[in-house]
């Protein structure tokens, strides 16, 4: 009896290795059927035979069965809309963590780095299945208007559509085996305290709060609470590097607004300017504006500063010296400074390692800039809005700023044919201004560089922006908007300057425009051309 059943073991193994089945050669309900037979033959009377029969073909019966279902699922990939529905879920499991975690203080800077690794395979989900979804719908028109009947033959032959299933399986995979990994981190996140109460809506938290600094913001405050061992002499300085407009003023400005950094330091004071002559501490002193002041700061004159430098250009090394010792002189020992600036020159000056800001990615500027356009409203009821805002968003060059103000246009005039009409405008202006100039208008304006952008209500109109500059919460800003020069019917005279976009967060810079419209050369040769023509047809 039990050569019978290793004979059918070693056969039955044999056969599932050299099918490459994979799986140990026995699941867990064959061994049972193995361990109910010896049972059932122990327990027979003596002189009756075992029914080897039966058991041969339950045993045969069931290991049928589950290689056929194993070829069958191992043959069988899944279809488009079956890939599409799972990834849909599995990014509303992913966003609750993201959320959620975007919600709690960590310090864990593990935790930091999965949380980050999560919402980049979130953006880039969101991103293969809103490209889809746009790319599908195009070709289920197209072959629907061609032949109703091939429609799915059709469109399951698309090459565009191969590559479209292998980046939604690809993006799958990616969010599937990051939310896995993180059970534990799921765990200990409970743990952590909240920081603040978590809004009803996305769009009002983007709105209000740092989109995707969480980890860069706990780097530079584990900086600023980090003491040093041993009392020493010199300044602990930590430079901030990034292009224009990335971040690093914004970055700063929560860094400086946390509470346990505002409790660490007596005195928060910021210097910013072009030139640097502070020879000592007087000097020095009346040149920085201070933005925060300890209760304690009276009591305690040896109080810990914190020095914020915001360069703009370059800095030598003889101006850095003169400004590092007069700094030494006029700040205690444990006080700390954050240099901030476009050019990485300034690594060199910092005593840790430098922080670099870069710009979003394609897939997380377009979660930020989808949720800012639809607001409260669910982008999955409104496929069409969501394909013509994609076109949109690629033509603001990741431009933060500029998806500001054209999210709040868009969701101001939420009609399908202004926002065609906004589309069809961006897309012909970009694409000559890129052949004229070499270059994005948004790339030239975010390094304070002249350009031009176009008005949609007067195609013969250039708007030219010379150039942009932050004004503080305390000072006023321009009556004119730019989104009503641009897409209204407000045309000024002359040099004028314009609102361009107020931030709701810190540091509430509004960015303001000094432009003027000029009319496009070769537009009033080509009108008396065309006047003359026609007088000589009459």
């Amino acid at each position: 009896m039990w050569d019978i059943f290793g004979g059918l073991f070693a056969l039955t193994s044999g056969c599932r290795r050299a099918n490459g089945f994979g799986p140990p050669p026995w699941t867990k309900k064959e061994s049972s059927l193995v361990i109910l037979a010896s049972i059932y033959y122990v327990s027979l009377p003596e002189g009756r035979e075992f029914p080897m029969d039966i058991l041969l073909s339950v045993l045969l019966g069931e290991l049928t069965t589950r290689s056929i279902n194993f070829l069958i699922r191992k043959c069988s990939k899944p279809s488009v809309l079956e890939v599409e529905d799972r990834l849909h879920r599995l990014l509303f499991r992913a966003q609750v963590i993201v959320e959620e975690g975007m919600g709690r203080h960590i310090t864990n800077q593990a935790m930091l780095l999965q949380l980050n690794m999560m919402r980049d395979d979130m953006h880039r989900g969101h991103f293969a299945l809103d490209t889809f979804r746009c790319q599908y719908k195009e070709v289920v028109s197209q072959t629907l208007s061609l032949s109703k009947v091939n429609s799915v033959k059709g469109l399951c032959s698309s090459n565009r559509n191969t590559e479209i299933l292998e980046q939604l399986r690809k993006a799958l995979e990616n969010l599937s085996s990051v939310i896995n990994d993180a059970e534990e981190m799921v765990m200990f996140l409970m743990s952590c305290p909240r920081l603040y109460r978590q809004p009803y809506s996305m769009h009002l938290q983007l709105s209000n709060c740092m989109f995707g600094r969480q980890m860069e913001t706990e780097y530079v405050i584990n900086f600023l609470l980090y003491t040093q061992p041993h009392d020493s002499e010199e300044l602990e300085i930590l430079p901030i590097v990034g292009p224009g407009r990335v971040g690093k003023s914004t970055l700063v400005a929560h860094v400086c607004k946390n509470e346990r950094v505002r409790d660490h330091f007596s005195e928060i004071i910021f210097l910013h300017g072009h030139d640097f002559t502070y020879d000592d501490l007087t000097t020095l002193r009346e040149g920085c504006a201070v933005k925060h002041q300890s209760h304690m700061s009276n009591l305690n004159k040896d109080g810990r500063l914190l020095l914020i430098v915001e360069l703009v250009g370059d800095l030598n090394d003889d101006t850095w010296n003169r400004m590092y010792f007069a700094s030494k002189q006029c700040m205690p020992r444990s006080s700390k400074i954050i240099v901030t600036s476009q050019s990485e020159k300034i690594m060199k000056f910092g005593t840790t390692q430098s922080l670099s800001l870069k710009n979003l990615s394609h897939e997380a500027f377009w979660y930020f800039f989808k949720t800012l356009t639809f607001g409260s409203m669910n982008p999955e009821m409104h496929p069409n809005f969501v394909r013509l805002a994609m076109e949109i968003a690629r033509m603001q060059s990741g431009c933060l700023i500029g998806a500001n103000i054209t999210a709040n246009l868009l969701r101001d005039n939420f009609d399908i044919r202004f926002w065609r009409k906004v589309l069809a405008f961006l897309r012909g202006h970009m694409q000559k201004h890129i052949s004229q100039f070499g270059e994005h208008p948004y790339d030239l304006i975010s390094e304070n560089r002249p350009a031009h952008l176009g008005i949609m209500a007067a195609p013969s109109d250039d708007l030219m922006v010379y150039c942009q500059y932050e004004r503080s919460s305390q000072e006023e800003v321009p009556s004119i908007n730019i989104n009503d020069v641009m897409y209204g019917n407000v045309k000024p005279h002359g040099k004028f300057e314009a609102l361009a976009w107020k931030s709701q967060i810190p540091p509430y810079y509004s960015y303001t425009s000094t432009c003027e419209i000029q009319k496009l050369k070769g537009t009033t040769a080509k009108r008396k051309r065309s006047m003359k023509c026609e007088v000589t047809l009459c």
